[in-house]
């Protein structure tokens, strides 16, 4: 970086905000360097005039590159010398009124632009005044700092909107990305975790069953390459997006995990007019439930009930085990969180074994029951 770059950054550093804006109009400045010429002035005039003119445009591009509060002093310094030279004689110290303007008024705040605007006019007034200048050059100097103002201070809202809109759809990706997250983990945790509680209980089985029975220990054992199969299956459907196998074939798998499990399976099966949203949903809410009764329930019996409750699809799963009134983990806190999502609900009793009890709205009515 060359010294002259140097200076420009520390003069103007931030030009992400504003860009080039402020410094398109800086060429009117010239008349306010020419105009003590035509005067003949002396030559420390001359150079009080060009020393007096550069703090004021160094304090205008430090307006549009600073935060407040320093942006707002720089603005402050600037309506001051405006008014210094209300009595010094250069016709061209009206321009410094519409550069003082067009740096206040990009605020948001209507009081604060009102007040600048207020003073920038009676400065006005003072040198139109004190350097008797022509009515016509006057309504245009007045109606220059009117517009500039007015058009400024509805740019700094228009940009106001458009940063926090910005930031709010910054929100709603972050927001979304940790929804999209928790979704992930929420299904794999369902996918993986009822399949590897199988594939352990099934090599458990087969690992006793070798020595005893060997034909169904093999069996056991081709079990558990199906299943990881299928588990894999799953997976990459989950990963790719696509639906399960549905809600028929997790029934039909819940029954033979609770039988291999060793627990008698009681179903009671209707069909019902589901979405593919419920239905899968509460394929997985019977996989994570059937999973934790092999897992933690010891219990000897099983119910599955699907039915139609008035306008409410009711899943219900419960065992006779030992039951735990202990805290919710991922595997039911992930079900809830989907099943409120469709505007259903979970409720869970452990007084006589584990019970729980799932509903979600339904749209028309079911067929019969069978069995």
């Amino acid at each position: 970086m060359t010294t002259l770059q140097r200076i420009w950054h520390w003069v103007y550093p931030k030009q992400d905000e504003h860009k080039w804006m402020p410094i398109i109009w800086l060429p009117f400045m010239i008349w306010f360097f020419l105009d003590p010429i035509w005067n003949h002035p002396t030559p420390l005039h001359w150079i009080g005039n060009t020393v007096f003119g550069l703090i004021f445009i160094w304090l205008y591009l430090y307006s549009f590159s600073r935060p407040e509060p320093k942006r707002l002093y720089a603005i402050v310094a600037m309506f001051v010398m405006a008014g210094l030279v209300v009595n010094y004689q250069n016709a061209a110290v009206t321009t410094l009124l519409i550069y003082a303007i067009a740096a206040g008024a990009f605020t948001v705040s209507r009081p604060r632009m009102l007040v600048l605007l207020a003073i920038a006019l009676a400065l006005l007034g003072l040198d139109v005044h004190n350097l008797h200048l022509p009515v016509g050059l006057w309504g245009w100097m007045l109606l220059v700092i009117i517009v500039v103002g007015i058009a400024n201070h509805m740019g700094a809202l228009a940009h106001c909107a458009s940063e926090q809109l910005r930031k709010a759809d910054a929100e709603i990706e972050h927001l979304a990305k940790v929804a999209e997250r928790e979704r992930i983990a929420r299904d794999l945790h369902d996918l993986l975790g009822h399949t590897l509680s199988l594939i352990t209980l099934k090599a458990e089985l087969a690992r006793k069953l070798v020595d005893r029975d060997p034909q169904r220990a093999k069996e056991e054992m081709l079990d558990v390459e199906h299943t990881s199969r299928a588990a894999l299956a799953d997976v990459r459907e989950a990963i790719s997006g696509y639906r399960g196998q549905g809600l028929a074939a997790e029934l039909v798998q819940a029954r033979k995990t609770l039988e291999t499990a060793g627990i008698t399976v009681n179903a009671e099966v209707s069909e019902l007019p589901l979405s593919p949203a419920q239905e899968k949903v509460l394929a997985l809410a019977l996989r994570e439930a059937v999973t934790n009764v092999v897992r933690h329930a010891q219990a000897q019996q099983c119910r599955v009930r699907l039915q139609q409750e008035k306008n409410l699809c009711t899943l219900e799963i419960a065992d006779n085990g030992s039951g735990a009134d202990a805290p919710e983990g991922n595997g039911l806190r992930g079900m809830r969180e989907r099943l409120e999502a469709l505007g259903g609900s979970l409720q869970r009793q452990t007084s006589a074994g584990t019970r729980l009890v799932i509903q979600l709205p339904l749209a028309c009515t079911a067929p019969a029951l069978r069995n």
